[in-house]
């Protein structure tokens, strides 16, 4: 039986890391130089954030479709065989800020939030880190991104903080509202949802549609490394990045994306995988062709 190729995604920034304290891109050229890196180092795939554009503003989300633009313009000057995976994480009803930026850009895919969740962390004193947020995305707001999405030619990456999100793209996809297979994320370690364990994987892909294509989101430290190499074995592809750690796998802290990337291409490799180039993600991902 031939190996199945693994598509690596590298996250480049995220929403809110401030570039004063982690080595996160925020201008165009910060962010083409490390879409380069990661994919020398392996990744088919960037999933873009943008950060406001003004000088000492860089911790801050941006949606303005130019700042969107000129980043993924940058991008694809680039590395020209990349894909684009954009954000469109907004809390609230309007979202015409994230669909500005969809339409402008026009990526080949896009991350579809597949449900709301308490966002929620304590710190060791038991207060709470912040306070308490609900991340709401209610099934009218999902539809209408997926409408946005099939009108542009974009494939919908359906983030799964929990188990009901999870079964809940089931629904979805039958109803035609994301495709059939779905495209799922399984964003795991963030507090108050799916925790960081691999023995949880066996019994999520038994709540997938046959022909899901999967990937896990490890938010954490270095623990998220041996959730990546489960993945990996039982055959999903795979993501990491700025957004989503700043350890690589022996504790010590990554300085750039291509660190992170080299690290889970060796997992890849070393659980019988073979990384993937872009035009092969293409195909394996039923994406539309340069």
């Amino acid at each position: 039986m031939a190996t199945k190729k693994a598509v690596i995604t590298c996250a480049l920034t995220g929403v809110l890391t401030d570039p004063e304290q982690h080595h996160v891109p925020v201008t165009p050229e910060q962010m083409a130089k490390e879409a380069r890196r990661a994919r020398d180092a392996g990744a088919s795939i960037v999933h873009v954030h943008f950060r406001d554009q003004e000088p000492g503003n860089g911790r801050m989300p941006s949606w303005d479709p130019k700042v969107a633009s000129d980043i993924c313009d940058a991008i694809r000057a680039e590395v020209p065989d990349i894909l684009l995976n954009l954000s469109t994480g907004v809390m609230g009803d309007d979202i015409s800020a994230p669909v500005a930026c969809l339409e402008a850009v026009k990526p080949e895919m896009a991350a579809l939030n597949a449900g709301s969740l308490n966002y929620l962390k304590l710190r060791s004193n038991n207060e709470w880190a912040w306070s308490p947020l609900l991340f709401d995305n209610q099934v009218s707001k999902i539809e209408a991104f997926a409408q946005v999405m099939k009108a542009n030619g974009i494939v919908p990456e359906c983030e799964c903080f929990d188990t009901g999100i999870l079964r809940s793209v089931t629904m979805f996809a039958k109803r035609g509202m994301v495709p059939n297979p779905p495209h799922v994320s399984l964003v795991m370690g963030v507090e108050s949802g799916m925790p960081n364990k691999p023995q949880w994987l066996p019994l999520l892909l038994e709540e997938m549609l046959p022909g899901t294509h999967w990937q896990v989101i490890g938010i954490g430290r270095q623990e998220v490394w041996s959730l990546h190499r489960r993945c990996a074995e039982l055959g999903g592809d795979l993501r990491t990045g700025l957004e989503d750690t700043f350890y690589l796998p022996d504790g010590t802290k990554a300085s750039s994306n291509g660190q992170l990337i080299e690290a889970m291409a060796k997992i890849a490799v070393e659980s019988g995988r073979v990384v993937a180039t872009p035009d092969e993600a293409r195909q394996i991902l039923g994406l539309r062709a340069r």
